[in-house]
């Protein structure tokens, strides 16, 4: 038996017999702030906010909420951060930065730099750890972890630039995985390092008949892209036929509900599908049991929270910010409320909007899910429409027709003197658009009220077009946004909206003259 199923077999052994610590949020919330705090004093944003007096006093954590500004990233960036790329130690956390993430950038900007401090990099591991051993919860065998770990990440032949790396986090963190993994890991160092998307993809096909793989990660559009191409390469009806012990999928970045019904027809036997929230910011959460689609918060790992309600008083119609908003701690939640997350964390981040929205599923076990960005909701009239809306009514419209929609995204757009929303579904059944925009319209009407009550005044219309699956990928690509964390934005706003309407017009034009 090798190591990591001994461990795994061994937590399973005496998860049962040890007493474990009470599960106490706001005591672990307030250790994880003070250690923040002291080990930040002495930083340059330590003393600009005078750390070391807001360490000393009793309530520190409303002292700290009062004293310190929330940041977006521009904010931090321009301030604080950027520093460190030129050289400079000390600035928002102890020491130089060596790491840079660069984010997967769905708004349409360019690449954000997000520091991974060795702190940070320790922190990704312990959770990882943790998320390892919860498996202990699943009806496996042992077995199953002396399989291949299919790890579908960014290249780990980082950017130097000067005495700094840039890269994607996944790239930053599979180089540094230890010693004892290596066994396990899957595509392993050489094709790791690859640093063209399409090239990794290829060599990854070739060697999968090597391997047998008991564990997948990875984003689901690139994870379903891969399988295909493997299933086509060897002619095979599904992925169990060449990896037989494939138990695992651990998923993460956007919602998977879209990409289920596709992801399962590449399958001969169910899968476990476990949820992450691994962001280039820190391991946030990660679903901790079966048959629970709600992801613990890790509260005791490096990252401080607060949460932001998300509505009118704290955010604009675009998604920004308003000046001193108001935000809450962990025991001052409610379940079902949308909040927009802050972080502080052992990366030197401080109060720093991360962009998403999330709402509790369970106060008392910190449960959480992903509902969407903060610019990625459609308000135009007050509809209020998220991406969890948008996510479901997608679902339940592919259930209904019994069709496979792998990508989609909306947009706002003006109508005469009121307003449309106009989505694009990436399908390669031959659906009927008006059909479809029907069924939408219904399901999006009961899962969200507001929507249904401005689908009568100022939403005068939904207008759908069904274009190829590809055309989706085909974009990520010209953007130089293909592989590894890259995500499709579900809403486009503005500029970035008026260029995919122009590409997908380009694209009807050259599907006419070839036909």
């Amino acid at each position: 038996m090798t190591l990591l199923g001994r461990i795994i077999k061994t937590s399973i052994e005496l998860r049962g017999k040890i007493e474990l610590k009470p599960f106490t949020p706001l005591k672990f919330q307030k250790k994880v702030l003070k250690r923040l705090i002291r080990k930040s004093q002495f930083t340059m944003f330590g003393e600009t906010y005078n750390f070391q007096s807001i360490a000393g006093n009793k309530n520190f954590m409303n002292k700290f909420r009062a004293v310190v500004p929330v940041h977006d990233y521009n904010s931090i960036f321009s301030n604080w951060w950027n520093k460190c790329l030129h050289d400079e130690e000390n600035v928002c956390w102890p020491g130089k930065v060596k790491y840079f993430a660069l984010s997967s950038g769905t708004s349409g900007s360019s690449s954000k730099h997000i520091p991974v401090t060795k702190d940070m990099s320790k922190a990704i591991q312990k959770a990882s750890l943790k998320q390892i051993l919860s498996l202990s919860k699943y009806d496996l065998p042992v077995s199953t972890f002396e399989k291949g770990i299919l790890m579908l990440g960014g290249s780990t032949h980082l950017h130097q630039q000067g005495r700094y790396f840039e890269g994607d986090l996944s790239g930053i963190t599979t180089s540094q995985i230890p010693f004892w993994f290596q066994h396990f890991y899957k595509p392993g160092r050489k094709i790791a390092r690859e640093k063209d998307w399409n090239a990794k993809l290829d060599d990854i096909t070739l060697k999968a008949k090597d391997w047998d793989i008991g564990i997948i990660v990875g984003v689901p559009a690139w994870v379903q892209l891969l399988i295909e191409k493997i299933l086509h390469h060897y002619n095979l009806t599904n992925i169990h036929e060449l990896w037989p012990n494939l138990s695992i999928y651990v998923h993460g970045g956007v919602s998977f509900e879209p990409y289920r019904k596709g992801f399962e027809k590449l399958l001969g036997k169910p899968l476990y599908y476990i949820e992450t929230y691994l962001a280039s910011e820190g391991f946030i959460a990660y679903q901790h049991e079966p048959n629970n689609k709600s992801m613990r918060l890790l509260l005791n790992n490096g990252i401080f929270y607060e949460f932001i309600p998300f509505n009118e008083d704290n955010f604009d119609s675009d998604g920004e910010l308003k000046h001193k908003p108001k935000s809450l701690f962990i025991n001052e939640v409610k379940q079902g409320e949308p909040y927009a997350l802050l972080l502080s964390s052992c990366a030197g981040a401080w109060r720093y909007l991360i962009g998403d929205v999330i709402t509790f599923t369970s106060v008392e076990k910190c449960e959480i899910q992903i509902v969407g960005r903060t610019k990625h909701f459609l308000s135009l009239c007050g509809e209020h429409l998220s991406v969890d809306n948008m996510n479901k009514a997608v679902e339940l419209v592919s259930d209904e027709l019994n069709t496979v929609i792998q990508e989609f995204t909306v947009a706002g757009i003006p109508y005469g003197s009121m307003f449309a929303h106009k989505w694009f579904i990436g399908c390669e059944d031959s659906l009927d658009a008006e059909a479809l925009k029907k069924l939408i319209d219904e399901k999006l009407k009961i899962l969200n009220d507001d929507y249904r009550v401005e689908r009568q005044s100022a939403l005068k219309e939904v207008i759908v077009e069904v274009i190829p699956t590809s055309w989706f990928y085909k974009w990520m690509e010209n953007q130089g946004k293909i592989g590894a964390q890259n995500k499709f934005p579900r809403v486009m706003k503005n500029k970035l909206f008026k260029e995919w309407q122009e590409f997908v017009d380009a694209q009807r034009t050259e599907q006419k003259s070839i036909a």
